[in-house]
């Protein structure tokens, strides 16, 4: 699934060109609880069909029915009919009640704000998803007295503003998760990176994991790790996680992305695995404990994981949350709490790449 930001201002921009009446939501306000935060959007066109989302769905059955029948009456009885909604942007308030809020099953107490914006001109539309397409970081600035529309590129993420004047919501390209190793493990996490917005790029150089891979959706690429690393420049709305468990493919790869803006880096392993890497790193590469201090291992939130989709769940609620900006407690770290609960490793033994080797 790609950036639903994109994917609804893409298919808003198809009704436009396609010479389909059409409005654009935007959550601007929120008071107690709301199902989707400031800044979220949706577009609904003349003939019923929505993409995107301001609320839990009821919001969306209100606004599908006022609007549909608005255009249907007035095409029906001309100017006799309802007024198709039309002219400058327009406020409206839902849940503002008791009783709204249960109507429109929003939470206890929720209320929000949406701003709807009537036929967004075409032209905008597609430059702003073609920047979008392009990896560009963009803002988006409306004039409230008539609608219009001016685009122009942004440094850094921002939080919606809206004024008297003017409504800006700046609008990022989707985000990407670079894998290395093409295994079981990594098919899970790419699956549920998918869904989740991200678009996916796996690494592997070995043809008997990559024969086998089977996730419709996630670029497989055949370079050497650190090549690619290199060539995917990662940035702040990038992750790169290594899952091979060997150190030839892992370490160069994960030194490449420690000089990036990439706001996750990891690498699969166990508490001793973790270990190791870092004296490697730090002994064979010259690295400082202060440039290791973004590599994360062991990856994951602590819930017991011991299947592949277990632990791809783990890693990708920690991703998730370092993406949300959310700072987990310390006892969710996987050897924080193994170590707490005295949960015995699983590598006992010399380690050749990665592999316990067996006794003599």
């Amino acid at each position: 699934m790609e950036n639903l930001d994109v994917m609804v201002l893409r298919t808003l921009r198809d009704w436009r060109q396609a010479g389909k009446r059409a409005l654009l939501a935007t959550v601007v306000r929120t008071w107690g609880s709301s199902p989707r935060p400031v800044g979220s959007i949706m577009a609904l066109c003349e003939d019923g069909a929505v993409v995107g989302s301001v609320s839990g769905g009821c919001i969306e059955d209100d606004l599908i029915y006022q609007h549909t029948q608005a255009y249907a009456s007035a095409s029906s009885a001309g100017t006799g009919g309802k007024a198709i909604p039309s002219g400058p942007p327009t406020f409206v308030k839902y849940g503002i009640t008791a009783d709204e809020a249960h109507r429109f099953g929003l939470p206890c107490g929720g209320t929000l704000e949406l701003l709807l914006e009537y036929d967004p001109e075409a032209g905008a539309l597609a430059e702003l998803v073609q920047a979008l397409e392009a990896g560009q970081l963009m803002q988006r600035n409306v004039r409230l007295t008539d609608g219009a529309v001016t685009l122009a590129p942004a440094t850094a993420p921002a939080e919606l503003g809206v004024t008297s004047l003017a409504l800006v919501n700046t609008f990022g390209p989707e985000y990407r998760m670079l894998l290395i190793g093409a295994g079981q493990l990594t098919e899970y996490l790419a699956t549920m990176a998918l869904f989740s917005g991200f678009a996916v790029t796996v690494c592997d150089p070995r043809e008997e994991y990559r024969s086998a891979w089977s996730v419709a959706g996630a670029k497989v690429l055949s370079d050497m790790p650190d090549d690619v690393v290199i060539a995917f420049k990662p940035d702040r709305r990038s992750c790169v996680i290594a899952l091979t468990h060997d150190p030839k493919l892992d370490d160069l790869a994960l030194m490449e992305a420690l000089t990036t803006d990439a706001f996750y880096i990891g690498a699969i392993g166990s508490r001793r695995n973790n270990e190791t890497r870092h004296q490697r790193m730090t002994e064979h590469f010259g690295l400082t404990e202060d440039a290791l201090a973004r590599l994360r291992g062991p990856i994951g939130i602590y819930i017991g994981s011991k299947t592949p989709p277990e632990i791809a769940v783990s890693v990708m609620a920690e991703v998730l949350a370092v993406k949300n900006g959310v700072v987990l407690p310390r006892d969710m770290e996987v050897a924080q709490a193994k170590n707490e609960r005295a949960v015995f490793g699983n590598d006992a033994g010399e380690l050749v790449c990665g592999v316990a080797r067996a006794p003599d």
